[in-house]
């Protein structure tokens, strides 16, 4: 007889599974159904803790983004070492998913209110990761700026270079595929190249 799961165990599980919907096909394709396809289970049973489909979209969203936030900003190291680690992730073909993931998020707000308190809540936390790198590395002199401006900078360079991310063909000029580590390098006052040369020397994963 198969044993009966604890509900915080089978909703995280249904989240999780929400989310990994979210990121290969979009938040549009979240749908109870789908969700219990892939679990295996009966709709009625992702009814039975999401009554309301919205809810269910907006906490794959959240999951998405909270697992991504370790990945896009590491919590130890040194911080240029994190930085590089950071923009590496982001301009890799791996980042290309929570990129696109955001894009789609922002688009749907629009129409879905709820999301976009829960995109501006996860932007927050996101904000508050970074600036905290960012300060670690003007309070060493690795970084020279200020750094809540240049944090909102290197996030709008992330936004944009993600705004391409849903194009037909690859665009490889260095410009763009290296466009984030070189808003980064301005944004935080340092020597041309050096960015660069800090991902050269990054450990494989």
């Amino acid at each position: 007889m198969r044993s009966r799961k604890p509900p915080s165990e089978r909703r995280a599980e249904i989240v999780r599974e929400a989310a990994g919907v979210a990121l290969a096909d979009g938040l549009e394709r979240i749908t109870l159904r789908a969700v219990a396809e892939r679990l295996g289970v009966r709709p009625g049973l992702i009814t039975h803790y999401f009554p309301v489909a919205e809810d269910l979209v907006i906490a794959a969203f959240v999951q998405a983004v909270a697992d991504e936030r370790d990945a896009l900003v590491p919590e130890h190291g040194a911080p240029l070492e994190r930085l590089a680690r950071m923009v590496e992730h982001v301009e890799s073909a791996e980042g290309r998913d929570i990129a696109r993931l955001w894009l789609n998020a922002r688009h749907l707000c629009r129409f879905t209110p709820a999301l976009a308190v829960a995109l501006v809540e996860q932007e927050a936390l996101d904000r508050a990761r970074l600036l905290e790198l960012i300060e670690a590395g003007v309070s060493t002199g690795e970084f020279r700026a200020n750094p809540f401006d240049a944090c909102i900078r290197i996030f709008v360079a992330v936004d944009g270079y993600g705004a391409y991310v849903n194009d037909v063909g690859a665009f490889e000029h260095d410009a763009y595929t290296r466009f984030v580590t070189d808003a980064t390098e301005w944004a935080l006052g340092l020597d041309p190249g050096q960015l660069r040369a800090a991902i050269a020397e990054l450990p494989p994963r």
